[in-house]
């Protein structure tokens, strides 16, 4: 849309409505600028988009440098339109399914977190049925944590990471087919709580990192350190600058991953909230001011359906809003003292529009005198605001989302959820790439002449088919179905073909008949060597 300019808060809500979410991409790049001085160098940022997945701000991220790391197909998509590389992006999180890496490594991902062995072998079985490798990262789950944390995500019984006693025990799983070792993942806390215990814990993550590479034999070419950089949300307040975090890290690195500055391994962090949490500020109006029983309650239309969603269990207080303009003291002309305004002395709850008492965003604010009508903004809530909130829960609007640049705004958007119709799931059935060992009839086993292919064709089938043997003189005509050659086989052989030959076989040869034979597999393979296939 056309950039305006200079137009204050009351005139977007005129525009827009309220409530709204405004973002400041100038704010993004100072935060990212922040970081980036503050760790050490080189090394490279990964944007967590569940902070905030909206597309303007991870393209503002892209721009100035950062990657994406996804946990979930929706967030694959918003990295991708907001032009990040599919190749360049990290997939993390828990409990990863079939389908979504399926979609994520056919859009070219190949880079993933991995979170157990389990995790490990789905990643790997996907990566496998397109043909590819994928580069894995294993998240470690570390004891002794030192740093104090707004939530610590390892260090005890977790669904997140490896455990270290695990990875001693039953080191062999890592040898997944499909799958790379590439380096580790460490992510014990967020939000730390003061940049001593932030330092610790990252320092204490290296040193285990080069412990584990050293007794387990696990390689180091990717370490993703994580995060805990901290963000005041929905309360005023300033994001920490670390003024000692860049010296103390270089120094643990120097000593314990002296090849680090060479990019051996590449060091990476992840952050949310402190790329994008002061960019944010929701407007809200108070649509109600109530006495109840002695308590003043100023009823917003907006709740726990848009801003921290954890609310309602008191994870998140205290939230604080503040009057978007002053106000004159005294009552409005024409109006009582008390009428339709909260005490002048007093405090007052912040309630929401839904239909439950757990919709409470603040209690005790320094409200004195509000009234109904008047605007009130949420500071630094550009991370974990809207798409960290109950959204769909009774069912009211999505507030509009207004970028703006400095004075410009950039662009105005409302998230909307849909009801969509879909189809019957196909009848269970193995996966699309079984279907290339469906052969209707075993092949004639007489020999033809002299087989056309070399010792090492041969002794490829033979190692991936040991019943080979059995039916040896290997022919132009042997089934290679009656040898055993079902999915996870037929993948195998073809990825040791592509190795050996230097090969990539076309997805248009990529059925039963290609796999019914050798003759059929080697007049695709001989063809490509000399870069035609030619007629069956």
């Amino acid at each position: 849309m056309a950039t305006e300019r200079n137009l204050p808060e009351r005139v977007l809500v005129e525009r827009y409505g309220s409530p709204l979410y405004l973002y400041d991409l100038a704010r993004v790049r100072a935060a990212l600028e922040d970081l980036r001085a503050a760790l050490p160098q080189p090394s490279r940022i990964y944007y967590s988009l569940k902070a905030n997945p909206h597309p303007g701000l991870v393209a503002e991220l892209r721009r100035g440098g950062a990657r994406a790391e996804v946990t979930s197909r929706g967030e694959l998509a918003a990295a991708l339109e907001a032009g990040h590389p599919a190749a360049e992006l990290m997939y993390s999180g828990p409990g990863k399914v079939r389908a979504e890496l399926d979609e994520a490594i056919a859009a070219g991902m190949r880079t993933f977190s991995t979170e157990s062995f389990g995790d490990l072998e789905r990643i790997g079985e996907a990566a496998a049925a397109q043909g590819v490798t994928a580069d894995c990262v294993l998240r470690i789950n570390a004891a002794g944590a030192p740093g104090q944390a707004g939530l610590r995500m390892t260090g005890g019984p977790s669904q997140f990471g490896f455990d270290l006693d695990g990875l001693v025990t039953e080191r062999s799983r890592l040898l997944a087919k499909g799958t790379r070792i590439v380096g580790m993942h460490f992510f014990p806390l967020t939000n730390a709580r003061n940049e001593e215990g932030l330092r610790a814990e990252l320092a204490q993550s290296i040193r285990t990192a080069a412990q584990l590479r050293e007794e387990l034999g696990i390689p180091l070419q990717l370490l993703d350190l994580g995060g805990g950089f901290a963000a005041p949300y929905a309360t005023p307040g300033e994001r920490p600058v670390y003024q000692g975090l860049r010296t103390a890290l270089t120094t643990v690195l120097d000593e314990h991953l002296p090849g680090w500055r060479d990019g051996e391994p590449v060091i990476a962090f992840e952050s949310g909230r402190y790329l994008v949490g002061d960019s944010g500020r929701l407007v809200v109006t108070v649509t109600d001011v109530k006495h109840s029983r002695g308590s003043d309650y100023a009823v917003l239309d907006s709740g726990i359906n848009h801003l921290g969603g954890l609310a309602g269990l008191g994870r998140l207080l205290p939230l604080n809003a503040q009057p978007l303009e002053p106000r004159p003291t005294g009552p409005a002309d024409g109006e009582a003292p008390g009428d339709g305004a909260a005490e002048e002395s007093g405090t007052v709850t912040l309630a929401g529009p839904l239909c439950t008492p757990a919709d409470i965003l603040a209690r005790a604010a320094e409200l004195p005198g509000v009234r109904s009508g008047d605007l009130l903004v949420f500071p630094n809530v550009g991370a974990y605001g809207l798409s960290a909130s109950l959204l769909g829960f009774l069912g009211h609007p999505a507030p509009a989302e207004v970028l703006v640049d400095g004075a410009e705004t950039v662009s105005a958007t409302r998230l909307a959820l849909s009801r969509q119709h879909i189809q019957p799931a196909p009848e269970p059935r193995t996966e699309d790439i079984a279907t290339m060992t469906e052969i209707t009839a075993e092949a004639d086993t007489a020999a033809t002449g002299t087989p056309p292919w070399d010792e090492e064709y041969e002794a490829l089938l033979f190692e991936v088919l040991p019943r080979l043997r059995a039916k040896a003189p290997l022919t132009d005509a042997t089934s290679l179905k009656a040898a055993g050659l079902d999915s996870l086989a037929m993948v195998e052989v073809l990825v040791r073909v592509e190795s050996a030959y230097g090969i990539a076989i076309p997805d248009a040869e990529l059925v039963a008949a290609t796999f019914a034979t050798p003759a059929s597999l080697w007049r695709v393979v001989s063809a490509l060597r000399e870069q035609a296939v030619g007629p069956a």
